[in-house]
C-alpha cells in the first residue's frame, strides 16, 4: 500500500530551500518564484 503524499509545505516549513541528506549525499530542494520545485545535488 502506497503512503500518502507529503505536502511540500511540510518539508520546507516556510523556507525557500531545504537541504536533504540521502545516503550521505546532500541535495537542495528549493522553490522558484513561479512556485515550481527544483532538486539539485
Amino acid at each position: 500500500m502506497a503512503e500518502p503524499p507529503i505536502p511540500s509545505s511540510m518539508l520546507l516549513l516556510g523556507r525557500t530551500s531545504v537541504t536533504i541528506d540521502h545516503q550521505g549525499v546532500q541535495y537542495v530542494l528549493r522553490t522558484t518564484r513561479a512556485g515550481k520545485l527544483i532538486l539539485t545535488k
